[in-house]
């Protein structure tokens, strides 16, 4: 199955992101991880549900990259460890990267000034056909997962806000392209650069 709801828990989370790469990056026991998260609270939640569901989606979103782009989410400066995020969130996320390789580059081709909310319908059903086995999501659900890729787009700055939605031009950082380049995230890669 190419497109999962899993998004729906949350857009970027670079911050909360920051703290989880640190985690990884220290490599630490299960029993560790357990204590950080709910005796030490390092995501700073109001209940461990959440936590276990913050930590579940970002933990499940950087296993699917190397400790190089962990570090400069930990690491690195706020654009670095937004575009490392968006990296790792589109690697994960088909349906956040196909958006962005087919319907946001569209807009771009056509020179279009802001990115209509009812565009993400019609994606929805062209996702539908290219994955027969995509669930049958409901409106509420469908208009979760716009919520939570359109807030994904104003973190990276492709649109100027979830309000207006006035599309820019994004630039990704040279170490996230550089990590991308080195372990040939192609795909990664076409989504993202989909503003320069």
């Amino acid at each position: 199955m190419r497109y999962h709801s899993n998004i729906t828990a949350g857009a970027l989370k670079v911050q909360e992101s920051r703290v989880i790469a640190g985690l990884l990056l220290r490599n630490i026991s299960d029993r560790e991880w357990r204590s950080a998260l709910y005796e030490e609270n390092v995501l700073q939640t109001r209940s461990p549900i959440t936590a276990e569901r913050l930590s579940d989606l970002i933990r499940g979103r950087l296993s699917s990259v190397e400790a190089p782009l962990w570090q400069l989410i930990h690491d690195g400066s706020v654009v670095e460890a937004t575009h490392a995020c968006l990296a790792a969130a589109v690697k994960v996320s088909h349906l956040v990267g196909d958006f962005l390789d087919t319907v946001v580059r569209d807009q771009y081709a056509t020179f279009k000034q802001t990115l209509s909310l009812t565009l993400w319908g019609d994606y929805i059903d062209e996702c539908r056909g290219r994955d027969p086995e995509m669930p049958q999501w409901s409106e509420s659900t469908i208009e979760r997962l716009r919520s939570s890729v359109f807030t994904i787009l104003a973190q990276a700055g492709y649109i100027d806000s979830t309000r207006t939605r006035m599309l820019q031009r994004v630039h990704i950082v040279k170490p996230v392209l550089s990590y991308l380049e080195q372990h040939n995230e192609e795909y990664v890669l076409r989504c993202i650069r989909v503003g320069t």
